[in-house]
C-alpha cells in the first residue's frame, strides 16, 4: 500500500495466461464520500483529469459510457465501455473493448477503500486480454500507466481541496 501523500506507479502484471492487470493506488486525504464525488462527476473531467480527458453518460449497471482517453505522451482513444459494477463509494467497474471482444478487452476498475474517517485509498486498475495484448503490452507499460499515475495524482489534489 502506498504510504500517505505518495502514489504507486502504476505497475503492469501477468494475471494469467494472456491476461495482464494495470494496478495504481494512491493515498487520498478525504473520505470515500468526497473522491467518489470527484471521480463520477464526469462534466468536470477536463478540469482535472490528464489521462480520462472526457466522459458522459448514466453511470448505472449496464449503461454504456462515453470515453476519451488521451496519456500525455500517448495517443487519443475513443471507447464506448459498458458499466458493470456501480457501489457509490465503494467500485466503478466498466468493460471495453477495441473493435469486436477477444481482440483487446480491458475491464477498468476503481475501488475506494476508506482508511480512518478521514482517508481514502483509490485503486485504480484495469485488465486486459485479447490476442492484440502481446502487441500492445509495451503501450500499457508506458502511456497507460503514466495515466494511471497522473490521474490518480490529479484526482488526490482535486480531492483534498473540495470544500466539504
Amino acid at each position: 500500500m502506498a504510504k500517505p501523500h505518495e502514489t504507486t506507479s502504476a505497475e503492469l502484471r501477468s494475471i494469467g495466461f494472456n491476461r495482464k492487470e494495470l494496478r495504481s493506488e494512491i493515498v487520498i486525504e478525504a473520505p470515500p464520500e468526497r473522491v467518489w464525488d470527484v471521480l463520477t462527476d464526469f462534466d468536470r473531467f477536463r478540469e482535472w483529469n490528464p489521462f480520462i480527458r472526457e466522459a458522459s453518460g448514466r453511470i448505472e449497471k449496464d449503461q454504456r459510457l462515453n470515453i476519451t482517453l488521451h496519456p500525455s505522451g500517448g495517443r487519443m482513444l475513443k471507447i464506448r465501455p459498458l458499466v458493470v459494477s456501480v457501489e457509490p463509494n465503494k467500485e466503478l467497474r466498466w468493460i471495453g473493448h477495441l473493435g469486436v471482444p477477444g481482440i483487446f478487452d480491458g475491464q477498468h476498475i476503481f475501488e475506494l477503500e476508506p482508511s480512518g474517517s478521514t482517508r481514502t485509498v483509490l485503486v485504480q486498475r484495469e485488465q486486459f486480454g485479447g490476442i492484440l495484448l502481446p502487441l500492445l503490452s509495451g503501450m500499457l507499460r508506458n502511456e497507460t500507466a503514466r495515466g494511471f499515475t497522473e490521474m490518480n495524482q490529479a484526482l488526490k489534489e482535486r480531492a483534498e481541496r473540495k470544500p466539504i
